[in-house]
């Protein structure tokens, strides 16, 4: 069974755009947010300690598809919730469901990977740390 961790948000005046709906940004911004809740929830250290025991320095995007099913405003609470729907060799697939109630407003799945940094600073994909993995599945 995939683990599913949610995570809570409360839309804000300030989030929403003139017609007082969310502008589209802001759920990219709250799914990148639920990414890291996920995997505390799973209990994986924060990044500056992954930084020293794995040499992970974070999760980052590389590719991104969503679909907007509906409006949310300000004042709704949404839940997002979030998993792993596949886990390859450097990346993984993670998925989530905006819901507000039992309404779908929002589905999205993100590729990203675990990334280290080379001496040279560039950055890089490492293969998926074991451990991080037995932690979230």
């Amino acid at each position: 069974m995939t683990r599913v961790v949610s995570y809570a948000v409360r839309v804000e005046f300030g989030d929403c755009d003139p017609a007082g709906i969310v502008w589209f940004p802001n759920f990219f911004r709250w799914i990148d947010a639920a990414s890291r809740h996920f995997f505390i929830a799973c209990g994986v250290p924060p990044w500056a300690e992954t930084t020293q025991t794995l040499g992970v320095i974070g999760t980052p995007l590389v590719d991104t598809h969503a679909k907007f099913v509906k409006t949310a405003t300000y004042g709704d609470a949404l839940q997002i919730d979030t998993s792993i729907a596949e886990w390859r060799g450097k990346s993984f697939v993670q998925r989530y469901r905006v819901l507000r109630g039992d309404d779908l407003l929002m589905a999205c799945e993100e590729v990203r990977i675990f990334a280290g940094r080379r001496d040279d600073g560039s950055l890089f994909a490492h293969a998926i740390p074991p451990s991080i993995r037995a932690l979230c599945e």
